[in-house]
């Protein structure tokens, strides 16, 4: 290979390693998070309240900083201020807290792979919207979505489910919510741009979410560990996962990138056996991979 040819290829390897960058720290966040629910006594509420208001203000420090934009100017209209109080609280708080109680009930494998089943339900809505019915590729997503769901939650045995209901639950519920943070501030994205707007949905997310929850409201065990493991979660995991994500988009297409990130599902699970030893067995492995390649299936072809 000539040097000039290396020269060309570098920003695509840029992207690449930026966004699996990102997908592994997404995962691992997930992981991380469920060893302070399950072993350090962590609760939910306070990680959720925590995670997003000092991401929100770094995001927004960030924003103002670096892109050099002036991070009040949505506040300046109406319509625009709505849809972002309904993004950070319905969208982003949404997204974030069904994630995390469907670690803490269950554990960062299952419920990254049932957040995973997202796009299927896009894809549902939007052929519900287009009043169509699917075409063969979605069709063939959702019978994957199905079957791998169904082998995820009963290990293939209908009589007995492998997690509980709780951790189901919350984990469709997850879905849901990153189902209606993927579509809903598509407007608002493209007027202020993601950095500022996920900044701001963040920070209204926490900010409202301490009316039910004051994050000076503590639960668990401080100790090095688990100081680190919230700081990883916040930075790591929220911060520079979010950030490295955005920045690969310079470099590669969107549609690439939402393949790779299926990295993220795949390092929860693989840290989760390996490091809390959680138990994974071949049929879930089937279910897990079966919903994955829902990803591939409805990024390979576009809808006409």
């Amino acid at each position: 290979m000539s040097t000039r040819s290396i020269v060309l290829s570098y920003p695509r390897t840029k992207g690449i390693i930026l966004v699996l960058m990102a997908a592994i720290f997404w995962g691992v966040s997930g992981t991380v998070a469920q060893y302070l629910f399950h072993q350090q006594g962590f609760s939910t509420n306070w990680l959720v309240v925590t995670r997003l208001l000092i991401a929100g203000v770094g995001l927004l420090f960030f924003s103002r900083i670096v892109g050099k934009q002036n991070i009040w100017i949505v506040w300046k209209n109406k319509n625009d201020l709505l849809q972002l109080v309904l993004f950070g609280i319905v969208g982003m708080l949404g997204v974030q807290y069904t994630y995390f109680a469907a670690i803490e009930h269950g554990n960062a494998a299952t419920a990254t792979v049932l957040q995973y089943l997202a796009p299927v339900l896009i894809a549902l809505y939007l052929c519900i919207r287009a009043r169509s019915l699917p075409v063969k590729h979605e069709v063939i997503a959702i019978i994957f979505a199905l079957c791998g769901t169904f082998l995820l939650v009963t290990k293939g045995n209908i009589q007995n489910l492998a997690i509980s209901g709780p951790a189901f639950a919350w984990g469709i519920l997850s879905a849901f919510a990153l189902a209606f943070y993927t579509l809903y501030p598509s407007r608002i994205l493209s007027k202020w741009g993601t950095i500022l707007t996920v900044g701001w949905g963040m920070l209204i997310g926490g900010i409202g979410f301490s009316f039910i929850h004051p994050p000076w409201k503590f639960e668990g065990n401080w100790s090095l560990p688990s100081f680190t493991a919230v700081v990883f979660v916040v930075i790591f995991g929220t911060l520079l996962a979010f950030l490295f994500y955005m920045e690969s988009m310079k470099y590669i297409k969107a549609s690439e990138a939402s393949l790779l990130a299926c990295a993220e599902p795949l390092s929860a699970a693989f840290l989760s056996v390996a490091w809390l030893h959680v138990p994974f067995s071949a049929v879930e492995w089937m279910g897990a991979l079966s919903i994955i390649a829902t990803i591939f299936i409805l990024s390979a072809v576009k809808r006409e």
